[in-house]
């Protein structure tokens, strides 16, 4: 039955300008009657949409730059590679940059690409591989262009 037929039938707008908000025990037939002619303004007890929250990631820079730091020490924990390692750093598998030597955190910026990366500067003693200080001459010298 479709809702328009109902709705001729039943003529809703003298039931609504009609009928008083609350029935009274008198009004019907029958003794107490429980029925109410107005809709709920809240919902019922029941079914909630709140009540779920994820528990906070603590991410961000733990060391800032000239802070000492030992092996193994979390220098950044990040979603993505805003932050890329450098010297002796290293990157875990969710991109959290890690100490690898003893010393001292440097934060580097490319001019050109914007690139931001992590070193550490090993305290007295330690030197950088020769394959690592090649590729950071060559990237000394990209900076300049």
């Amino acid at each position: 039955m479709a809702l328009s037929s109902v709705f001729r039938r039943v003529n809703i707008k003298e039931l609504i300008s009609n009928v008083p908000v609350y029935t009274s025990s008198t009004e019907t037939s029958g003794g107490m009657s429980l029925v109410f002619r107005r809709w709920a303004t809240k919902k019922t007890a029941g079914s909630t949409k709140n009540g779920r929250d994820s528990n906070p990631k603590y991410l961000g820079v733990k060391k800032f730059g000239g802070e000492k730091v030992e092996p193994g020490n979390i220098i950044v924990r990040q979603r993505g590679t805003r932050f890329h390692p450098g010297n002796y750093v290293g990157m875990g598998k969710d991109h959290t940059i890690f100490s690898l030597k003893e010393g001292h955190v440097r934060f580097e910026r490319n001019k050109l690409t914007g690139r931001k990366w992590i070193h550490v500067e090993p305290v007295a003693g330690h030197t950088l591989h020769p394959v690592y200080a090649n590729g950071s001459a060559t990237a000394a010298d990209m900076e300049l262009l």
